[in-house]
């Protein structure tokens, strides 16, 4: 019992660390950015209505959306938008054209993270180190440098991984959070007024009585849920449990507290409004405050970094990415992972948005658009799961996620106003993403299409062969091939070319399906071919590691064992040729051969050993 306790500790600390490290930073510009356009006047009643309406967002998406629905919607365990997609996809796979909708939707979905994992470190680093200003209005000109050099150092240090830094993630973030609740709660105590604000009836009447105002507030509103998919995304991590009660027992009352003492402070002075989140810290803690409230960003920007990784990977695994150098930062743990192609990705990115924005109220524009348009998606993949997945009546379903979809378009809709402002940057980028995903899974499915044609039926090549067998050397050779039951092109060149055949073949296709783990007891499918010859299927998760050599170990008492100092492994190297006529538009298959060109090699990404391995080139037209 005291063991479980202890590791329900552990991971409930981790969680505050890495779960809550984005919402926990939106005190910093949130609640200022309500007033920093001169839009809202600043007044009592004003004042309690915008306090309502964070109360009750963070009450509704977070608490009863994330928390209680979507977190309940898990993939054997594992959470995140990718997982969830998968979960819809299955949930109707007995629909093909429903199914490819929404494996579009859910892919766009995921491409607007990537948006995302751009916005969160340039607008919490910049959020942080603004509070320079407070102290002397002589650093202003300081603070985009300060936030880069931040921002760079943090990227640069990727490749280090996080095990270790990852240790005091949590208690950072515990010490982030009590002093936030502590200024908030002074405030609170000078002026108790704002307490009323939880009264549902002041969101409400704000919004009736200023609604061109209150629908355009929204998209300030709807910043402090930004980081509301962590919750969700982190679930395989550290379990519904732990984020649960981090989430009840200390993340959203400190928040509740800091945002209801920026009320009381702008309420009694309203002139703090520009800065309510330092303004109301005291002098003496003024540059504590500034350490810590970048290192709370550092947190979050790390998280989502960390995110980027991880949803990649499983992109990739499910085949709408080419394969990427995936390197492992942990012995220990082999979730740690890094990503050199994506960690440079976002670096450009988010230096290209602190140079282009240059302070967290202009990027405050670009924010939230795209994550409003993930909730909303996240909304209808559960719809889908809950009806088709869970069985559950109709108008059950409808109750369970309509009043939440129509929430999440309120928001979509208020943040559409800020595309021209800065909204644009996000969405351009997660649609020159989604348009190399999409391409790069009809072009593999047209290359696929391409192999079957021109394939040989393995069984019947195999009984041609061995009328007249060809030399047969030592030694085991593995053939990797795309579709099982055909021959690999690898085979046909070291026939013609060698003039030999192993003493023992293994023709191997890796399959990645739809769910995050597939267990060792269905790693192997092995079928025997005859005259020493196996058809190996080798199946994973979309969160798995693929090791190949590891998994073959499996084979051992099925029909022989494999000695890895005598295995080879022939891989056929395909170069793709775009050609005019069917398939795709031009532009789009000669940016599939040039992504297929650059793809890390298939020996990388299943941890071949490089001294075995032996590719053979081909072309290939689509």
């Amino acid at each position: 019992m005291a063991a479980s306790k202890s590791s329900l500790t552990t991971l409930t600390l981790g969680a505050i660390g890495v779960v809550y490290g984005d919402i926990g930073t939106s005190v910093l510009y949130a609640f200022k950015e309500v007033f920093v356009s001169g839009h809202v006047p600043i007044t009592t009643d004003n004042i309690l209505g915008i306090l309502s309406l964070f109360f009750w967002t963070l009450t509704i998406i977070v608490t009863l959306k994330y928390v209680l629905l979507i977190m309940r919607a898990d993939n054997l365990g594992e959470g995140g938008l990718m997982a969830l997609l998968a979960l819809a996809s299955q949930s109707v796979k007995d629909r093909p054209q429903l199914r490819g909708v929404l494996l579009m939707i859910g892919v766009f979905g995921v491409a607007l993270f990537f948006g995302d994992g751009v916005i969160t470190p340039a607008i919490t680093v910049l959020g942080a180190v603004e509070g320079l200003e407070i102290v002397t209005p002589a650093a202003k000109t300081y603070v985009v440098p300060i936030s880069l050099i931040v921002l760079v150092i943090l990227f640069f240090a990727q490749r280090r991984g996080t095990g270790d830094i990852g240790k005091i993630f949590g208690p950072i973030m515990v010490i982030w959070f009590i002093a936030i609740a502590g200024t908030g709660l002074v405030q609170i105590v000078q002026n108790p007024k704002v307490l009323e604000a939880m009264w549902p009836g002041h969101a409400l009447g704000f919004i009736v009585e200023h609604y061109r105002i209150g629908f355009v507030t929204l998209g300030a509103v709807f910043l402090c849920v930004t980081g509301a998919e962590a919750l969700y995304a982190d679930m395989g991590h550290f379990g519904k449990t732990p984020i649960r009660i981090a989430w009840f027992g200390l993340v959203m009352p400190c928040l509740l507290l800091n945002y209801f003492g920026q009320g009381a402070l702008v309420l009694a002075n309203p002139k703090a409004a520009e800065n309510p989140f330092y303004l109301m810290t005291p002098g003496w803690a003024m540059i504590p405050m500034v350490v810590l409230a970048t290192a709370a960003a550092v947190i979050a920007s790390q998280s989502l970094i960390t995110g980027a990784y991880s949803a990649t990977k499983q992109t990739i695994q499910l085949g709408f990415l080419p394969r990427l150098s995936i390197l492992h930062t942990s012995i220990r743990d082999t979730g740690q992972i890094y990503i050199p192609t994506v960690n440079w990705f976002l670096l450009a990115g988010v230096v290209t948005a602190v140079a282009l924005f240059g302070s967290s109220s202009a990027l405050a524009a670009a924010y939230g658009i795209s994550v409003s348009l993930v909730m909303v998606i996240t909304t209808l993949l559960t719809f889908y799961v809950v009806r088709y997945g869970w069985k559950y009546p109709l108008p059950l379903c409808i109750a369970a996620t309509g009043f939440f979809v129509t929430v999440d378009l309120a928001f979509f809709a208020s943040n559409s106003l800020k595309i021209v402002q800065g909204g644009w940057f996000p969405l351009a980028m997660a649609i020159a993403l989604y348009v190399l995903m999409t391409t790069w899974k009809e072009g593999r499915r047209l290359l696929n299409e391409k192999l079957r044609s021109d394939s040989i039926d393995l069984k019947s090549f195999l009984e041609a062969v061995f009328v007249t067998p060809p030399v047969r050397v030592d030694g085991t050779a593995v053939f990797l091939t795309a579709e099982p039951g055909t021959v690999p092109n690898a085979m046909l060149h070291n026939l013609k070319h060698n003039k030999v055949l192993h003493q023992n073949n293994l023709f191997v296709t890796v399959r990645n399906h739809e769910v995050p783990w597939v267990g060792m007891n269905k790693r192997l499918e092995i079928e025997s071919l005859g005259h020493h010859c196996w058809q190996v299927i080798v199946n994973y998760g979309f969160k798995g590691d693929p090791d190949l050599p590891k998994a073959l170990q499996l084979i051992k008492g099925r029909g022989f064992e494999l000695d890895p100092m005598t295995t080879s492994y022939f891989l056929s190297r395909d170069i793709v040729v775009p050609t005019i006529g069917s398939g795709m538009a031009q532009w789009r298959e000669k940016l599939f051969a040039q992504m297929h060109h650059n793809a890390s090699g298939a020996a990388d990404f299943l941890r071949l050993p490089n001294n075995a391995v032996v590719e053979l080139g081909s072309k290939i037209e689509i």
